[in-house]
């Protein structure tokens, strides 16, 4: 059966922010349909041509060359969503340690998890305050600082209350979240007493930083979400919102109209149609047929890791667009956007193409369409910074059929089976 534990990468390359020495990639497949050799270098795409074209030139020094005859070759995906404080924690007996230690290896491993799925950069939403103060917070920023050159990690600091007498700790605990590092700010308005309070709170201290701000609802209420998007009209970096799996539960004219008021704010959304995660009480997948149609930008995310809100998940990319497009209808085209263009969009990364200039942000998986690698995307080899990080192999054996043989059916492995 197939093993999906993320292997050592087959390359020269040695660990660092980038490669300095080139990369061939030869006899990729686009999802045009092209065979292409693709050459990178400097952590950028520096040539793409026709199978054999560039193979000629050779590579400089310490380059390297990777056949990727069989695969297909996209622009990598990101993770919007995660909770790289709690991931992986759901079998450890008694509540979730914060230890720093605890919180550093847990984000580390799911980091390193995703990245072998592909998601070479990830959002993580930690929770500042409470028990676990900035301590949390500061083991995930370390766990960033270790990854660096693997995959780009950045965080949203999370407090839970930040109106009335309680919501002075707050604010100041977020402001220090964001001198700590912090990327973004974000939290769940609908626990704070003043939800409309919080939200305002937010918008206000992401305008002091010129910092996103990414926030967790269910979406059960049109009227606050109206007044949400009305308050975050205009404010850039963005707005995000997640999961939103009660807009779905809507009627459907006041979903339509909720979803026109956050494409005319600019607010992304971002699904979890892999699971919940604790921020919010309800799970379910928000309505992205009815979002894309009335403008809005749709990204893809794992949410909740093996933890309490959701014991189980593979924070696997390619398995959030395959159930876009096999449980809600989207192409596979635009099942993949969701967790990579409209993904990076949100994250406020550069976009990636397979053409000359664009980040060497790569993902070959095995295949020769998207909606099959969707399907069966195993073996996957994927390239950050211009150089391979993670390299996933996967052999399926069969035991010897005699109707195989007489209908020529592909086979994979030798020997035979016990």
């Amino acid at each position: 059966m197939p093993d999906s534990q993320p292997q050592p990468p087959h390359s020269s390359s040695s660990p660092g922010p980038a490669d300095t020495g080139s990369l061939l990639l030869c006899g990729a497949r686009l999802t045009d349909g092209r065979t292409v050799d693709v050459r990178l270098g400097g952590g950028r795409i520096e040539a793409v041509g026709t199978a054999g074209s560039l193979a000629a030139n050779g590579t400089r020094a310490g380059g390297t060359r990777v056949d990727l005859s069989g695969y297909l070759l996209l622009p990598a995906p990101v993770e919007p969503h995660t909770h790289g404080d709690t991931a992986l924690s759901a079998d450890a007996d008694g509540p979730v340690s914060y230890d720093p230690q605890d919180v550093q290896r847990r984000a580390t491993e799911a980091a390193l998890l995703q990245l072998g799925h592909g998601a070479t950069a990830l959002r993580a939403h930690v929770r500042v305050g409470d028990v676990q103060g900035l301590g949390a917070l500061a083991a995930v920023l370390q766990a960033r600082r270790s990854l660096r050159g693997l995959t780009e990690l950045t965080a949203v600091a999370m407090p839970r209350v930040l109106t009335g007498a309680a919501g002075a700790e707050g604010l100041a605990m977020l402001r220090d979240a964001l001198k700590m590092g912090a990327a973004a700010v974000g939290g769940c308005p609908d626990l704070d007493p003043d939800p409309t309070g919080y939200v305002q709170a937010v918008l206000d201290v992401a305008s002091e930083h010129g910092c996103p701000v990414d926030l967790h609802t269910d979406a059960s209420d049109p009227a606050r979400l109206a007044r949400l998007a009305a308050m975050a009209g205009g404010l850039r970096p963005g707005v995000t919102l997640g999961p939103c799996g009660s807009l779905g539960r809507l009627p459907s004219e006041v979903a339509a109209r909720t979803a026109d008021q956050l494409a005319a704010a600019g607010v992304a959304v971002v699904c979890l149609p892999q699971g919940g995660c604790g921020g919010v009480e309800r799970r379910g997948t928000a309505p992205v047929r009815l979002l894309r149609a009335a403008g809005v930008r749709v990204a893809a995310g794992s949410g909740a890791l093996r933890d309490v809100s959701n014991p189980v998940g593979r924070g696997d990319p390619l398995e959030a667009a395959y159930l876009l497009a096999s449980r809600y209808g989207l192409r596979p085209e635009d099942a993949y956007d969701a967790v990579s263009a409209s993904a990076r969009a949100v994250l406020g990364l550069p976009e990636v193409r397979v053409e000359a200039g664009f980040p060497a942000e790569l993902l070959a998986v095995r295949g020769d369409r998207l909606a099959g690698a969707l399907s069966l995307a195993y073996s996957r080899i994927v390239v950050h910074r211009g150089r391979v990080v993670a390299r996933t192999s996967a052999v399926r054996e069969f035991c010897d059929s005699a109707a195989a043989v007489e209908l020529g059916l592909p086979r994979q492995g030798r020997g035979e089976v016990s």
